[in-house]
């Protein structure tokens, strides 16, 4: 039995509404979990993230990396932080992407 008439338990209904999210609510589903001391602080486990949050890499090659967060992809679903970089072959530095859900806010 169906608990909402609007919403779908279909996979494939639920990843077309996810990918094909309009931007403002991608910014919610872009969220990350608070560190340990802001989650007793605010009472809240994960908040959309924003410009300016100061976040740790918790898994992937940059695992354990802080940095300020410098952009929010929505586009491509992923954020970019400022001291996680590689270099191109024209010797080029680019921002790597990272995925919000593998970051933790640490301010």
């Amino acid at each position: 039995m169906k608990l909402k008439a609007t919403v779908s338990r279909d996979a494939c209904k639920a990843r077309k509404a996810h990918f094909n999210a309009p931007s403002h609510l991608r910014a919610k589903i872009m969220s990350a979990t608070l560190s340990k001391d802001l989650r007793a602080k605010y009472s809240v486990r994960e908040i959309p993230i924003r410009v300016d949050d100061e976040v740790m890499i918790m898994r992937g090659n940059f695992k354990e990396r802080e940095g300020k967060v410098t952009q929010c992809y929505r586009k491509k679903w992923r954020i970019h932080i400022e001291s996680v970089t590689r270099d191109k072959v024209n010797g080029q530095t680019v921002p790597v992407g990272i995925h919000p859900s593998k970051v933790v806010i640490t301010k």
